[in-house]
């Protein structure tokens, strides 16, 4: 069996997330979401919050598992028995930091293997950071992230707002 990680803070999931998730399924027998929780970045959502919207987001697809870490995304690589590591690329500004990590990882866990995968055209703009200050806003992001993230975040901002 082939199983993969994809982390990421995933602060919130998008639509390009969610894409890479999806191709991924298709090539891997099971694919790990990892949020990764880092105490020294002040996400706006809770690791647990995160893990609950990607786990309504994915319901559809049978071979994704959701799970979270904080440290080295290796050394979790290593206790899950991950053999790939999924990284998603939006344009050639990812790349050079990407390819940077990747080299990194491999040095310390040889056996793990990188596989980046291009982001469609239509999700190349997104990013999380934009979508959060839109909704924080006021504005609408239905059509940049899944409908519970856009559910959550509208309610979440809207009731923040108060």
């Amino acid at each position: 069996m082939v199983r993969a990680i994809y982390p990421g803070s995933f602060d919130p999931l998008t639509n390009g997330h969610l894409d890479i998730v999806q191709r991924a399924s298709q090539l891997f027998d099971e694919v790990l979401m990892a949020v990764v929780g880092n105490p020294s970045k002040s996400a706006s959502l809770s690791v647990e919050v995160r893990k609950m919207l990607i786990t309504q987001a994915t319901t559809g697809i049978p071979n994704i598992k959701v799970g979270d870490f904080q440290g080295l995304t290796v050394d979790y690589a290593k206790i899950e028995n991950a053999q790939i590591l999924i990284r998603g690329l939006r344009a050639i500004s990812d790349f050079e930091a990407e390819l940077s990590m990747a080299q990194m990882n491999k040095e310390l866990f040889p056996e793990l293997e990188t596989i980046f995968l291009m982001s469609k055209a239509e999700y190349s703009f997104i990013s999380s950071t934009t979508v959060k200050e839109i909704a924080r806003l006021g504005g609408d992001v239905s059509q940049f992230v899944p409908p519970p993230v856009h559910d959550y975040l509208q309610e979440h901002f809207t009731r923040g707002a108060k």
